[in-house]
C-alpha cells in the first residue's frame, strides 16, 4: 500500500513520506484508512474516507458549507481538506496502481477510488452515560440547527419516505429466489414492523428545515483531550429540525433499550441552548422509521446484486438481519415522546 500512500499524499501535498496506509473501519457508504507519514516534516496522520458507491460531489460542497458554519460556533470536528486543485474529493484512478478498493473493501477496483482526507482525530468513544457528553450533545445539536437555518429544499426521499407494500413484496420475491436465509424473516418483518412503522411516515413540513449533520449518533463523536469532536458529516442536507432532533433522541437514549432520562437529559440541553424544534408524539419520529427501513431495503438491494463484489453482498447480508433486530418498536418511541415532549 506504500505506492497508494505516496499518492495520496501527493495528490493532498502532505510532503515527502514514507507514508503507509492502514484500514480501520468499514461502514455502509465508506472505508475509512489512516495515512500515516514518517518523513520531511510529516509525522502526522490522517483520515482518508474511500467512498465505495461513487461521490455526489454538490453533496461534498454542502458538507464543506456546514462544516465551515458550524466551526464559527464553536462545533469541533475535523477538517475536510482540499487537494492541490482545491477540491474536496479527488479521484485515484485505476491505472495508477492505487488498488485502495481491492485490499479490504471489496469495492470495484477498475473505476479507481473517490477519496475524502480529514484531519485524525484520536480520542475515546462518546460515554452516553457521561451527564457533560449528553449537556454537549444536546447544545452542539441546537448550534448545528442554528448554523443550517434557512433552509429551502425539502429533504432527500431517504428522509421522507419508506418502501409500500408492493415494493417490499417484489423485494421479498426476489431474495427468495436467490435463497437468501433470511427470507422467511424478511417476510415476517414487512408484514409486521414495516407496515407498522410505514403508518407515520409522511413528508416534512417546508416550515422549519435545516440545513443539519442528519447522522448525529453517540458512534460519529469521538472525546480528545480538547473535548468532543462531531465526525461523519457525509450525510449534511435538507431535514426537518423536529425530526432530526426526535431521531437523535431515541439514537442517544440507547435504541429500544433506551433510557428515557437520556433523552430527556439531552432535550433539556438543546431547549437551554436555543434549539427550536420540540418533539411533540411519534409522528415527530418520521425520519427515524424512514430511515431504519430504507437501510433494511437497499441492504436486501445490494445482497442479493449481482452486479457488485461479492464482499459487498456479504456485507448487506448480514447487515440486513443486524437492522432488522434493531428496528425501532414504537412502544418505547411513545414512551419517550411523552417525557420529552414535557421539557420546556
Amino acid at each position: 500500500m506504500h505506492d497508494t500512500a505516496d499518492l495520496v499524499a501527493e495528490t493532498y501535498a502532505l510532503g515527502a513520506g514514507p507514508w503507509t496506509l492502514t484500514p480501520v473501519t468499514r461502514g455502509a457508504l465508506g472505508q475509512i484508512w489512516k495515512l500515516s507519514g514518517d518523513g520531511s516534516g510529516s509525522g502526522s496522520s490522517w483520515a482518508v474516507k474511500e467512498l465505495l458507491f461513487g461521490c455526489d460531489e454538490e453533496q461534498v460542497r454542502r458538507e464543506a458549507a456546514l462544516r465551515e458554519a458550524s466551526e464559527g460556533l464553536g462545533i469541533a470536528s475535523p477538517r475536510l481538506l482540499a487537494n492541490r486543485e482545491g477540491a474536496y474529493v479527488s479521484h485515484l484512478d485505476s491505472g495508477s496502481g492505487s488498488g485502495l478498493a481491492s485490499t479490504t473493501s471489496g469495492s470495484d477496483s477498475s473505476a479507481g477510488s473517490h477519496i475524502k482526507l480529514y484531519d485524525w482525530i484520536d480520542g475515546a468513544p462518546a460515554d452516553v452515560s457521561d451527564p457533560d457528553v449528553l449537556d454537549w450533545f444536546g447544545r452542539t445539536m441546537a448550534l448545528l440547527h442554528r448554523a443550517g437555518e434557512g433552509e429551502s429544499a425539502m429533504p432527500s426521499a431517504w428522509y421522507e419516505r419508506c418502501p409500500g407494500d408492493d415494493e417490499w413484496a417484489v423485494l421479498h420475491a426476489e431474495v427468495r429466489r436467490a435463497g437468501m436465509p433470511w427470507a422467511d424473516e424478511l417476510g415476517r418483518f414487512i408484514a409486521t414492523s414495516a407496515r407498522e412503522l410505514a403508518h407515520w411516515v409522511t413528508p416534512s413540513d417546508p416550515d422549519g428545515l435545516v440545513t443539519s449533520h442528519l447522522d448525529l449518533q453517540p458512534q460519529n463523536v469521538l472525546v480528545g483531550r480538547n473535548g468532543p469532536v462531531l465526525l461523519d458529516w457525509d450525510n449534511a442536507g435538507s431535514a426537518s429540525a423536529e425530526r432530526e432532533l426526535a431521531r437523535a433522541l431515541f439514537v442517544w437514549s440507547g435504541w429500544n433499550e433506551g433510557d428515557v432520562e437520556v433523552g430527556v437529559r439531552v432535550a433539556r440541553a438543546y431547549r437551554s441552548a436555543g434549539g427550536r424544534a420540540v418533539v411533540q408524539g411519534p409522528q415527530s419520529f418520521s425520519m427515524l422509521f424512514a430511515t431504519a427501513l430504507n437501510y433494511v431495503r437497499v441492504q436486501a438491494d445490494c445482497a442479493i446484486d449481482p452486479t457488485v463484489t461479492a464482499a459487498q453482498r456479504e456485507f448487506g447480508s448480514g447487515q440486513v438481519v443486524t437492522a432488522m433486530g434493531w428496528v425501532p418498536d414504537l412502544a418505547v418511541v411513545s414512551r419517550l415522546s411523552a417525557a420529552v415532549g414535557r421539557v420546556g
